[in-house]
């Protein structure tokens, strides 16, 4: 377990691109994107475009799929260091990243070859994942006995799929989507259900709005619409009805992922934090100087280290199950890092005084994107009471 604390030589290689990736290419404009009043503005393709270039966006396939095989440690890393410039350009390659991961690893060899090869040779090939619904959101993390409103029902050499999905990040831009529908009827989303692999051209699937978000702006989520939607038997990802399988046999790291990514907006505000201190005389000293202030930065920095060796232990953790796998680490890391990015943005915006109230000093958006993950990826009251339930 040591080792997930000790960066080796071709992590810091990876790292080292990332930054420069996000220093050259997200930070300049990232500012720009997020004022869009349209949501839908707010995404880039040439960002998209640039993080292929770099390696980013294919670095979880394995190395005979074009990539790099990155494992879930790494990628966590990465994921925290891309939204240190934006949490948008983060969530969007992080989903990305991942499902290319349960690509690998759930699907079969005919489907591996069908889209493997699609994914690696677009630049702007992105994934996406359609689980949540209007009505149909937090029991999907607690598997309320509630079936999805989206079903798939039974036809020659397939299914037909009729009902929508909402808040899907990559909504709008994705070329493959691991859809859930509910194939059993009487029975709950989490045994009831079944995953499909969907092409974004496929007939009778179209694209709603792109939801207005206060934060996050860069990544897109939509709804998705099935009317009639035609999916073939060969598109089934596992065994039908057992669809939540797939998510617990092969989506461990997804809560690490969803936590490095608010991670990266708190070192982002601490570290501006700590600048504006070092250099801010009020009262006739730094602010730094002050006790007060010393302290709170202090805290910041103690939150920050914790969250990431939480993050560290669940990613590592997860590539290393038969070590003894903690299922309440697919739960409460991003709960924890979400918890203490939100003070940490507070922290930060107080000792910057009225300058951090000032949407050109940026902390109002670190603000806004933080909050985005006391709710995305699981609220964060129904993921305690996931957490819960394996106490029990």
């Amino acid at each position: 377990m040591t080792d997930a604390y000790v960066l080796n030589a071709d992590q810091r290689a990876i790292l080292e691109t990332v930054r420069r990736f996000v220093d050259e290419v997200v930070t300049p404009v990232a500012g720009e994107l997020d004022r869009q009043p349209d949501p839908a503005d707010c995404f880039s393709w040439e960002i998209i475009e640039k993080a292929d270039a770099a390696g980013i966006r294919t670095m979880t396939l394995a190395e005979e799929h074009g990539g790099i095989g990155a494992d879930s440690l790494t990628t966590s890393m990465v994921i925290e260091e891309l939204a240190k410039g934006d949490i948008g350009v983060a969530v969007v390659l992080a989903q990305t990243l991942k499902l290319a991961q349960i690509l690998q690893q759930a699907a079969t060899e005919e489907q591996r070859r069908r889209y493997l090869p699609r994914f690696r040779d677009d630049p702007r090939f992105l994934l996406a994942i359609g689980i949540t619904e209007p009505e149909t959101a937090s029991d999907y993390f607690i598997h309320h006995q509630t079936p999805f409103r989206t079903t798939a029902a039974r036809t020659d050499g397939g299914w037909v799929v009729n009902g929508m999905k909402h808040f899907i990040s990559n909504g709008n831009r994705a070329g493959l989507y691991l859809l859930f529908a509910q194939t059993e009827k009487g029975r709950g989303l989490g045994d009831g259900s079944t995953c499909f692999l969907v092409e974004r051209d496929t007939p009778g699937f179209t694209i709603g709005r792109v939801h207005d978000k206060m934060g996050e702006r860069f990544a897109n989520n939509a709804e998705l619409i099935f009317e009639d939607c035609f999916v073939a038997d060969a598109n089934v990802v596992g065994e039908v009805g057992k669809g939540f399988e797939v998510l617990t046999r092969f989506f461990p790291a997804s809560n690490a992922y969803a936590a490095a990514t608010v991670l990266g907006v708190a070192v982002s505000a601490y570290e501006r934090a700590l600048d504006w201190a070092r250099n801010r005389v009020q009262g006739g000293r730094k602010l730094i100087e002050h006790d007060g202030i010393a302290a709170d930065l202090a805290e910041m920095r103690m939150l920050l280290d914790v969250a990431r060796a939480y993050i560290h232990k669940a990613a590592w953790m997860a590539d290393h199950r038969e070590h003894g796998w903690d299922p309440t680490l697919g739960a409460l890391p991003k709960v924890f890092a979400s918890q203490a990015a939100w003070k940490i943005v507070t922290l930060a915006s107080e000792i910057h005084g009225g300058y951090g109230f000032m949407r050109d000093v940026g902390l109002e958006k670190l603000m806004r994107d933080a909050a985005a993950f006391l709710h995305s990826d699981g609220v964060n009251r129904t993921l305690l009471l996931k957490a819960a339930k394996f106490l029990f």
